[in-house]
C-alpha cells in the first residue's frame, strides 16, 4: 500500500491518499450534501407477453 500526496481535486489542498480523489474534509462535506435514505421500491410481478412460450425441452416428459 503506498501513500502519496496529491492535490484535491475539489479544493486543491494537497492530502496524503492511498488513491486520487477528493480530501478527507472533502469527502465529509460530500457526505452531508448528498446523504439520503434507502427505500423500498415495489415493482409490479412480470407477467410474461402472449407470444411469449414456454421452452419445449423443460416441459418434455421422459
Amino acid at each position: 500500500m503506498t501513500i502519496e500526496v496529491m492535490a484535491c481535486p475539489r479544493c486543491g489542498a494537497s492530502a496524503s491518499q492511498r488513491f486520487y480523489g477528493p480530501c478527507e474534509s472533502c469527502r465529509g462535506q460530500l457526505r452531508a450534501i448528498f446523504h439520503g435514505e434507502g427505500r423500498d421500491i415495489v415493482v409490479a410481478e412480470y407477467v410474461p407477453k402472449m407470444n411469449v412460450t414456454p421452452n419445449a425441452v423443460a416441459l418434455k416428459d421422459d
